[in-house]
């Protein structure tokens, strides 16, 4: 009689080890395919993180390989503005014209380096408008001729594709 009790007895043990139900199959299988999804989730997010950090590091390379080499084209073209000056002083006996001449064709020299980097200057005209974005009135004169206008430019500015690097120093008509 104690076999037939033993038989009768649900066994919990036995149960755990393999589902019997088909809904305990189906939960089984659907964490066993949680499982896997999580596992390649977190795998594509490592990838998308290694990427951006990649990303960010050639960005910040970039960034300083410009800062680095930002002036290059500049001195490539201050060079043979160097070297006319080099030359001009190496001459025994020039005479005033052919220093004038020098002169004129280094400052060519220069303006085209300047052009061709976007260095422009900022040379207002009398009577143009005082703009303290571009111009430095260093002192206010009588003048016939509108308050807050340029009188006089005692030092060019210059300008850098579209920032300051230096203002124009002016004088500016006093108000009347």
């Amino acid at each position: 009689m104690q076999d037939q009790e033993n038989q009768a007895v649900p066994n919990p043990e036995a149960e755990a080890g393999a589902p019997s139900t088909p809904e305990q199959l189906s939960l089984e299988q659907q964490l066993a395919d949680t499982e896997a999804r999580l596992v390649e989730m977190r795998d594509a997010f490592m990838r998308a993180k290694a990427d951006g950090e990649n990303i960010r590091r050639r960005a910040q390379e970039d960034v300083s390989k410009a800062h680095k080499f930002a002036v290059e084209s500049f001195a490539e073209a201050m060079v043979p503005v160097k070297d006319s000056l080099e030359m001009a002083l190496k001459v025994e006996t020039p005479s005033i014209d052919s220093l004038k001449e020098g002169v004129e064709m280094t400052l060519k020299q220069l303006s085209a380096a300047f052009e061709k980097n976007r260095l422009l200057e900022i040379l207002p005209a009398q009577g143009d408008k005082l703009d303290p974005n571009k111009h430095q009135a260093v002192a206010v004169v009588p003048a016939e001729q509108e308050a807050n206008t340029v009188v006089s430019v005692l030092q060019k500015g210059y300008m850098i594709a579209d920032r300051l690097l230096r203002p124009a120093i002016v004088t500016a008509a006093q108000a009347k």
